[in-house]
């Protein structure tokens, strides 16, 4: 679009030297004469620059000297002149009724003038009745809008054919159109003010006529009902043709319609220009001034308001353009909402009070009535006034359609009135119909607060519901934000309150996502970090950062550390809390209202634990030995130095510690939870037989009586102690069995209760899955809850329940998995019990698969279990059991499966099996029956051991047997080994050579197939250019086929056209292949009997077909050639040879003397067949007339030009 406006349209003239004036009022004379009546030589002088205050004497005079309607107009006009409209509209009444009298025509000018200066009237009037005046008294817009309506009817009852009038009428519809109230019905639209602006484009439609296209006012009004009904294109043709057709038009100005079309469609730079333009001819043009003003506001959104850019453009916007525009006019509407605007921003409510009312009093446009409204909406939303806000923004609403339409922040601020009242359920109603509407940024951002906000309330409730429904929809509105600031066309800058919200939201579930927006805040905080803060003198990045992050909030990185812990990336955590003490130093030094001795104690003690898992033991003493200088109340930080020296000396320094700090806290519920699990370690070894005689059971039970009955520790440690009491019942007899099922459900309980008070208990979760395999056997349902636990619950013991309940499904790699996982963790590479529970899962999975390795593997993890714990007899026993497996196993085995070296090794380790297992059996406390032990040895000892014997002798004797064939059979099986490897290799280089290959035959066929285009380009340009000819006569370019005929042959004369062997095709035929098998089979379709072309209604059905009558003294060259083209048309099924064959016979003409005078005209020559009547090969519907066809006047009518029409159709 902005292509369309050239510089004589912009302008006003061809290189803007020219500059045009205003020309309204420049009729007006300075003095006037009044002749007096009777006397000719004597006349009254009135002076209309001077005019009197009162226009009384002067229709006096001009009553008594029976002044023609000229004079009164001129003088009403020169008070008009001076912005006295009621004096002049006071005069014209006056006038009217004095030309009644004399001769009602006169009457007409004067009425259409008096109309005028209502419409004048009207556009600076109030929209509404002041307050301190009555509706029925007050002269609103609506009231001159009557009053010129009733001028428009009297002065069309007495002509209504009178030019003006038409004008007149238009400009009535367009100020009614303003005036009407947005409908609010959904999905009606504006059909009332479509119907007025549908009028008022007639009117001005009617005074364009009758003008013959000369009245540019018209024009003018015709663009503005265009753009009033939104056809910005329409109208700014409109506003440019009223330009380029009067130049010097500038009152009204095109301009600034034109650069108002261009702004609606997108094109705000040229509406810039054409404003400007305007400014230039026009310097103190209110209008121009504050619609550049409104440019250079809009430009200034686009900026960071932080930059310099935006505070140039700012400035610009409201000092040089928005002010010089109200100190033209301080009633402009536009202005005042401005200037409104600016006033809000800068909290000079008075003044934004008084240019508010005056926007809405004096406007004709709702928007700005609605902007007036907003703006005072927003004054007393800052003053705290909810009731008259809610009213205003609801009137705000209303202005620009309500309901569905409406204005986006008024209903935003409606939302946050709601808010106000704590009518949440309100406020999200109303957002949600904003976002459905249009995807307004600041509503999901609201939205999705109030959805977290929901969600952070519920976690310290005392009674937790379910809110992960809000959770969710929380995190896709302020996702999408999220995803909004990266699309640069809607220049949206992040906002770190979402981000933080979105880290909240992902803290449980997520937590690497909320230490993604975490960072994402901590680079909009170094982003805004001064440049006189930041480091000169590195350009390391990791440097940088760490200096940077001394000027950022402590209670980010603090989070941030917390996260890595979690994440048990240790070493980060550690640096993010020393940076975090480092901006706690800072910040103190800068902002004094902030508790920064609080934050450095809750850092330091994270600190202190980030070197506990580092393993920084005296590290964190020194941090936690701080801690209690500054507070020796600190109860954490006393705990964990108890704990350390528990850990550090468990005999006696460690004991006295915790049992001091026990005494001195014994209501702390950290402490009673570490004197707990303190009691536990104590007792672990001498469990009494009666759990209810356990002292940390107790301890639990003392808890939850007397200090905290929903402490969750105390309840999972009851949970264990009970769990553990059921694992050691008996279970001989039913009722065992029944007391061992009672104390399960009793555990049970505890851990349900747990859960109820915190549904994410991952230990409590635990429990109860241990109580469902070693009570019920539920494996599945167990393995459910360990997979969910183990999301949380790092720890070794997870992946050991994991192994245990894999191994009871038989899913022995599973189990391996989980064990090797738990035996990764930090102080379990030795652990004994895990080495045997591998050990265990592999001698399962060996006899299960009958695989000797997994039996080796299980020996190795055995015997590492027992170098671990070499003092624990049932550790010797599995080193022994395992074995005797593996002898058995290896003994059952084919000769050909098996080995003597092998056999060899596995008679050793039965022997070592023996004399363990005659040890065990004589050691004071046997893991099994002394019997059963003996029982296995003596097996061994006596069966086994002859078994192996025999075996080994038997696998010697084979061996020597079959020496050179095992080794040939060894050789055989390297040589296969070998030779499939080199297979494997080929085929991946084959793969790869193919690959290579299939990609440089594409590179070659995508620049053939280049080249193949541009070559098929170039020769259809250049047979384009073959075809074209010009015109001896016109001098136009034209096919060559379009030459016009000789006179001879345009006067009906025979000697047509003769058609030469050498046929040329249209384009769209077969081409050449098809001209090459004519030329073939000519010879012998001369040879056959003569066809008479007849009619074709057998082939046709019920169409008629075109009959070509042949004289038969006619050549037969052509007849031969039509039968020809009849029975290809017969024989061929392609649709371009159908069409052919149609084209060539059904709209041929053949002449009676189609060889006399054919030299008469080379060109006739090179003409092939006159189609005439047939249809477009490539239109297919549209018929084409060639010139000889428009010349020929008579003639006989030609029946094929319907057949063929018949068979497109068909």
């Amino acid at each position: 679009m902005a292509s369309q406006l050239s510089s004589s349209q912009l302008n006003g003239s061809a290189n803007g030297a020219f500059q045009p004036k205003s020309k309204r009022f420049s009729d007006i004379p300075s003095t006037i004469d009044i002749p007096v009546q009777d006397q000719d030589d004597e006349a009254v002088e009135i002076d209309l620059e001077e005019l009197a205050d009162d226009p009384t004497e002067l229709c006096t005079l001009f009553e008594q000297e029976k002044a023609a309607r000229t004079y009164w107009m001129v003088v009403a006009l020169a008070y008009a002149k001076q912005k006295n409209i009621d004096f002049a509209i006071e005069i014209l009444i006056r006038g009217g009724n004095a030309m009644q009298v004399n001769n009602p025509r006169e009457k007409l000018s004067i009425v259409t003038c008096l109309c005028w200066m209502y419409l004048w009237k009207s556009r600076e009037a109030p929209r509404v009745a002041p307050e301190n005046e009555l509706v029925s008294e007050a002269k609103t817009k609506e009231y001159y809008l009557k009053q010129a309506t009733q001028s428009l009817n009297e002065a069309s009852r007495i002509n209504p054919a009178f030019p003006p009038l038409f004008l007149a009428r238009g400009v009535i519809y367009l100020l009614r159109a303003s005036l009407q109230a947005p409908s609010k019905a959904p999905g009606s639209g504006d059909l009332d003010k479509a119907e007025l602006l549908r009028s008022a484009l007639k009117s001005f439609d009617d005074a364009i006529r009758v003008s013959q296209g000369k009245n540019m006012l018209a024009v003018m009004g015709k663009a503005r009902a265009l753009f009033s009904l939104g056809k910005y294109p329409e109208s700014l043709a409109a506003y440019q043709d009223a330009l380029t057709r009067m130049p010097d038009l500038v009152d009204p100005d095109p301009r600034i319609g034109i650069g108002c079309c261009f702004w609606q469609l997108g094109f705000k730079d040229d509406a810039k220009i054409a404003w400007e333009r305007c400014l230039e001819i026009t310097p103190d043009s209110k209008v121009a001034n504050i619609l550049l003003g409104l440019y250079y506001l809009d430009a200034s959104g686009h900026v960071p308001t932080n930059s310099p850019q935006f505070l140039q453009l700012y400035k610009k916007a409201m000092t040089e353009y928005t002010q010089k525009s109200f100190k033209l006019d301080k009633n402009l509407p536009l202005t005042c909402a401005t200037f409104a605007n600016y006033f809000l921003s800068r909290k000079q409510f008075p003044n934004v009070d008084a240019l508010a009312h005056k926007a809405i009093q004096y406007t004709d446009v709702n928007a700005i009535a609605s902007d007036g409204w907003y703006l005072l909406a927003r004054k007393e939303h800052y003053a705290g006034d909810a009731e008259r806000a809610s009213d205003y923004y609801r009137r705000a609403d209303d202005a620009r359609g309500g309901i569905e339409r409406g204005y986006l922040p008024a209903k935003f601020g409606a939302a946050q009135l709601s808010v106000l009242k704590n009518d949440l359920g309100e406020a999200k109603l109303r957002l949600e119909k904003m976002i459905q509407q249009s995807k307004n940024h600041e509503a999901m951002i609201l939205l999705g607060t109030l959805y977290a906000e929901e969600v952070f309330a519920n976690q310290f409730a005392t009674v937790k519901e379910d809110k992960t429904a809000e959770a969710k929809k929380a995190i896709t509105f302020l996702e999408s934000v999220r995803s909004a600031w990266k699309d640069p066309k809607k220049n949206l800058a992040p906002d770190s309150a979402v981000l933080l919200n979105l880290a909240r939201l992902y803290e449980t579930e997520n937590p690497d996502k909320a230490l993604q927006c975490l960072k994402q805040v901590e680079q909009l905080e170094m982003d805004q970090v001064p440049a006189e803060q930041r480091p000169t003198d590195t350009t390391d990045e990791a440097v940088i950062r760490a200096a940077l992050r001394k000027h950022l909030p402590p209670q980010l990185l603090n989070n941030m550390g917390c996260f890595y812990s979690q994440d048990e990336r240790y070493e980060l955590a550690s640096e993010m809390f020393e940076a975090a003490l480092s901006a706690c130093v800072s910040i103190d030094e800068t902002e004094t209202n902030l508790d920064t001795d609080a934050l450095v104690t809750t850092i330091s003690f994270n600190l202190g634990r980030s070197y506990e898992y580092r393993g920084l033991v005296d590290q964190a003493i020194e941090v936690y030995e701080g801690l209690l200088k500054r507070h020796d109340d600190y109860t954490d930080a006393r705990v964990r130095l108890a704990y350390i020296k528990l850990r550090k000396f468990p005999n006696k320094e460690g004991p006295d510690a915790v049992a001091k700090l026990y005494q001195e806290n014994p209501s702390d519920l950290e402490v009673r939870a570490l004197y707990g699990w303190f009691l536990g370690k104590v007792n672990a070894k001498k469990r009494p037989a009666n759990v209810a005689e356990d002292p940390e059971l107790r301890h639990y039970k003392h808890t939850l009586q007397n200090y905290e009955k929903h402490d969750r520790y105390a309840l999972v440690g009851m949970g264990n102690l009970y769990l553990q009491s059921a694992r050691e019942m008996r279970r001989e007899s039913d009722s065992d069995k029944q007391k061992r099922s009672a104390a399960y459900g009793r555990a049970v309980e505890f851990f349900d209760k747990a859960l109820q008070l915190d549904p994410k208990n991952a230990y409590a979760a635990q429990g109860i899955a241990i109580a469902l395999i070693e009570d019920k056997k539920d494996y599945k349902a167990a393995l459910q809850i360990f997979i969910v636990v183990r999301e949380t619950v790092k720890d070794a013991h997870v992946f050991v329940n994991l192994g245990h309940i894999y191994a009871e499904l038989r899913q022995y790699s599973k189990a391996i998995e989980s064990y090797e996982i738990a035996l990764s963790k930090e102080g379990k590479a030795n652990d004994a019990g895990i080495l045997s529970c591998l050990g265990r899962t592999w001698l399962n999975k060996g006899r299960a698969d009958r695989n000797l390795d997994a039996y080796k593997t299980a020996l190795d993890y055995a015997k590492r279990a027992l170098a671990v714990a070499p003092e624990q007899v049932h550790f010797k026993f599995n080193v022994a059991f395992v074995q005797i497996q593996l002898a058995m196993t290896i003994n059952s085995l084919a000769e050909t499966l098996r080995s003597s070296a092998q056999l060899q090794e596995a008679a050793d380790g039965l022997e070592a099996a023996i004399k363990t297992l005659d040890e065990i059996a004589a050691s004071p406390n046997p893991p099994y029956p002394k019997q059963d032990i003996e029982g296995r040895a003596n097996m061994a000892r006596n069966t086994q051991r002859k078994q192996l014997e025999r075996a080994i002798a038997k696998q010697k004797e084979y061996e020597e047997k079959n020496k050179e064939k095992l080794a040939a059979a060894l050789e055989l099986r390297n040589a296969e080994l070998r030779r499939r490897e080199e297979e494997r290799k080929k085929a991946e280089e084959l793969v790869r050579q193919r690959q290579e290959q299939i990609r440089k035959e594409r590179e070659e066929i995508a620049a053939r197939d280049r080249a193949l285009a541009e070559q098929r380009e170039a020769e259809e340009q250049a047979r384009q250019d073959a075809e074209m000819t010009t015109d001896s006569e016109t001098g136009e370019k034209m096919k060559r086929g379009k030459t016009k005929r000789t006179k001879r042959a345009a006067s009906g004369e025979p000697g047509e056209k003769k058609r030469k062997s050498g046929t040329r095709r249209k384009k769209g035929r077969k081409g050449d292949s098809d001209a090459e098998s004519g030329d073939e089979e000519e010879d012998k379709k001369r040879a056959k009997k003569r066809v008479k072309l007849t009619s074709r209604k057998e082939a046709q059905g019920k169409y008629k077909s075109a009959e070509i009558v042949v004289d038969s003294d006619g050549s037969g060259d052509e007849l031969e050639r039509a039968e020809r083209a009849l029975e290809r048309r017969g024989s061929t099924p392609g649709r371009s040879e159908d069409e052919g064959a149609k084209s060539d016979v059904e709209g041929m003409d053949v002449d009676e003397g189609a060889g006399e005078g054919g030299g008469d005209d080379e060109d006739d020559e090179g003409e092939t067949v006159t189609r005439r009547g047939a249809r477009s090969r490539r239109g297919g519907r549209g018929r084409i007339v060639d010139e000889s066809d428009e010349e020929e006047g008579g003639g006989e009518k030609d029946t094929s030009m319907v057949d063929a029409a018949d068979e497109d159709e068909e």
